[in-house]
């Protein structure tokens, strides 16, 4: 918490910055605001450390203004410190990129990353639940390509008010808020071979800018059956593709999936060939069933064949109280999974859903970045140490913006400290004698001792991206705010010519 102006800033659960009991919205606290949902936006995590550091610059830099130092000579100093710390920050990386052979390797990293994100936000027995299911979604997403770019977008949360949070999965499929609408249709079907389209299989009488006038009763029973008939036609081309590749020897099963009506009448000819049918289905659903399944969505059944059909392991259907579930689960070669959230109640599922989205984003960032840092401070611990030691290689008063830095970093373990109940200096002066023993190895806190630990063994492991859009942003608005009398001056003689 930062005190800034007439109010302070606080951070709600999903990482927004709200200005608590401000009357007078500052420009100060609304800049710090900005930069730590950017960071937020950017990394997914990060925007509790950014208010700290940005507010520990300013107190920092303030110590020396009261003595008449320039705040243009601190924020010279503030730039060469960031270009050092980042020097630091490239050192003390730890690769997530392993060799094919080792896969396992890789997924222990990844493992430690997710856990290290979800363990400050749920309990601990949950935290363990959830790891495995971030991990196990994005590297099911994820082409295994350096570098590649990952769509979290594939990756759909579904929430369930049912059982405990721990009931949890990873369903490698998708998960449909409606199922079918007949009795006779098989709850459960088995290696279903999955048809998706957007064709309507409901009777709809002709509307033509003509007249056709019957005479008697049983032309008009002709008119009927015709209109019948085109529908009919189409519910058989759909059958005629089940029985050719669903047979008594591959004991497969049948689903299609439509995004338009079907009929009653449609739906019990369905039924009495043995395929499950839904209507109705939502199109962002339709749009992810092929990249979960496989396939291809049809608009025209006149061009269906084997090709256009899509896969599942298992196809069934769950009912709680009114609402109706369909799960197509254990697709191979899936690109689209979905993440089951169970909970007895909205307020866990919410919960539930904002842990998840942010162990997702940690996960992607270190698969992209292509490694992870040392969590539990020991990045700060190590940069405040490389500062102090090369400020001698800054020349003149500048080293002075290099010292407030080195002492601004160590607002992050010393706050770990106070949150843990151990003394912040005490606890200071053991991390740092510690970290010149152990150089060049980083070392953190321990939050359940007050000791220090190496945080790469205990597998405390943050994002590299995050550290470094730390360090970007935050010298780049304590800086801003420091000069802002001459931003100001400059504005105003720019509007007088």
């Amino acid at each position: 918490m930062l005190v800034s102006g007439s109010g302070d800033i606080k951070l709600t659960k999903d990482g927004n910055v709200l200005l608590h009991e401000m009357q007078i919205q500052h420009p100060t606290a609304s800049l710090i605001a900005r930069a730590a949902t950017a960071q937020d936006d950017v990394t997914g995590d990060g925007t509790t450390s950014n208010v700290l550091i940005i507010g520990e610059l300013l107190k920092q830099a303030d110590r020396y203004i009261q003595e008449g130092l320039h705040p243009r000579i601190i924020t010279e100093g503030f730039e060469k410190a960031k270009e050092i710390a980042l020097k630091v920050l490239d050192d003390i990386k730890i690769s997530t990129s392993f060799s094919a052979s080792n896969p396992h390797q890789q997924r222990e990293v990844l493992v430690q990353v997710a856990k290290t994100s979800l363990a400050t936000k749920l309990a601990g027995d949950m935290a363990d639940v959830l790891t495995d299911i971030v991990v196990d979604a994005v590297l099911a997403i994820h082409q295994g390509n350096p570098g590649e770019l990952i769509d979290l977008h594939m990756i759909e949360i579904m929430e369930m008010q049912h059982k405990s949070d721990t009931d949890s999965k990873l369903i490698k499929g998708i998960v449909m808020d409606h199922g079918a609408r007949h009795p006779d249709m098989a709850k459960r079907v088995e290696n279903a071979m999955v048809l998706v389209c957007n064709v309507s299989l409901e009777y709809e009488k002709t509307e033509v800018n003509s007249g056709f006038f019957y005479k008697t009763a049983a032309e008009r029973e002709q008119l009927v059956a015709a209109e019948r008939a085109f529908i009919d036609e189409r519910v058989k081309k759909i059958v005629e593709l089940k029985k050719k590749v669903c047979t008594k020897e591959n004991g497969k099963g049948f689903v299609v999936i439509n995004q338009k009506g079907i009929d009653p009448f449609s739906l019990d000819t369905l039924a009495k060939e043995g395929i499950v049918a839904l209507r109705r289905a939502k199109r962002r659903n339709m749009e992810r069933i092929p990249l979960a399944c496989g396939g291809s969505a049809m608009n025209d059944v006149s061009e269906l064949d084997e090709s256009c059909l899509g896969e599942a392991g298992l196809a069934h259907e769950t009912v709680l109280g009114e609402d109706k579930y369909y799960f197509l689960e254990d697709c191979p070669n899936t690109k689209s999974v979905t993440i089951l959230l169970k909970g007895p109640n909205k307020y866990t599922l919410t919960q539930l859903k904002d842990a998840v989205r942010d162990g997702l984003r940690a996960v992607k960032n270190a698969l992209e970045d292509g490694c992870v840092v040392p969590g539990a401070g020991a990045f700060e611990v190590a940069a405040a140490h490389a500062l102090a030691t090369h400020k001698g290689e800054v020349k003149g008063r500048a080293k002075l913006g290099v010292q407030a830095f080195a002492d601004a970093l160590l607002v992050i373990p010393k706050t770990l400290a106070i949150n843990s109940g151990f003394d912040p200096q005490e606890t200071m002066v053991k991390l740092q004698e510690e970290y010149i023993n152990l150089h060049p190895q980083a070392v953190g806190l321990d939050v359940s001792t007050g000791e220090p630990i190496l945080p790469q063994d205990m597998g405390i492991l943050d994002n590299f991206r995050v550290k470094s859009q730390l360090l970007n942003s935050c010298t780049v608005i304590a800086s801003n705010l420091l000069l802002v009398d001459e931003i100001m001056r400059a504005g105003m003689a720019s509007l007088k010519n």
